[in-house]
């Protein structure tokens, strides 16, 4: 009898994010409900004791209290075992020094999916990359349970982690004020306003007649970030 295969379509930015349960590293975890009102960055990871995400790891790990403070969660994937994860995780945290970093305890959960049904949901296993491992995903999760941002790297190059934390407050703060940011925008930095935002008309705008509204052209208007 031929094998029936479940198919899944990947999930697009604006998606509800696929629901899971999973056993991880910190237990199983029930997404989203066990996240409801966080953000989450869901990344994965192509295999255990791989130098790549090995620095990666590390990486995360450093910087796991700056997304905690900014209400986001991390959780990460791979197809490998838990015992797996394990070992290797207690390695990096034993054994492993690179970019001044050592002794780096992950304390984010770590998924166990040998049976690829979290990674399949969210379009981690590509085919003509591999069939037998995930690739490098990134999928930023807000409080809603909605995809806001999707980022895939080939397996020989590392996440710039930088531009993640990047990504998560500039979701944040175009959520709260209602804004967008432009090119390499960071906190601080002005703020782009929508031309059919309620604050003037265009000419208003341009005569400098509406407070802390810069317009460069109608179309382009800036504000200070406060």
């Amino acid at each position: 009898m031929e094998e029936v295969k479940e198919y899944f379509r990947m999930p697009l930015i604006g998606d509800d994010a696929p629901s899971f349960t999973a056993k991880t590293t910190q237990g199983v975890i029930n997404f989203p409900k066990d996240y409801e009102g966080k953000w989450v960055i869901l990344f994965s990871h192509p295999a255990d004791f791989t130098p790549v995400c090995t620095s990666e790891f590390m990486t995360f790990a450093k910087m796991y209290d700056e997304f905690k403070s900014l209400n986001t969660e991390l959780i990460g994937l791979s197809v490998d075992s838990l015992y797996s994860h394990i070992a290797w995780l207690r390695t990096i945290q034993e054994k492993i020094k690179w970019n001044g970093m050592e002794h780096m305890e992950v304390k984010f959960p770590l998924i166990e999916d040998i049976s690829m049904n979290v990674a399949n949901k969210f379009g981690m296993i590509q085919p003509n990359q591999s069939t037998t491992q995930a690739v490098r995903a990134v999928f930023i999760i807000d409080p809603s349970a909605k995809i806001r941002t999707i980022l895939y790297y080939p397996l020989s190059t590392g996440r710039n982690f930088d531009e993640i934390k990047r990504i998560i407050l500039a979701l944040q703060k175009a959520d709260k004020e209602g804004v967008a940011t432009p090119a390499d925008w960071r906190p601080g930095q002005d703020l782009i306003v929508s031309p059919a935002a309620n604050c003037g008309t265009a000419k208003s705008r341009m005569d400098g007649e509406v407070a802390d509204i810069n317009c460069v052209d109608w179309f382009f208007c800036l504000k200070k970030d406060k």
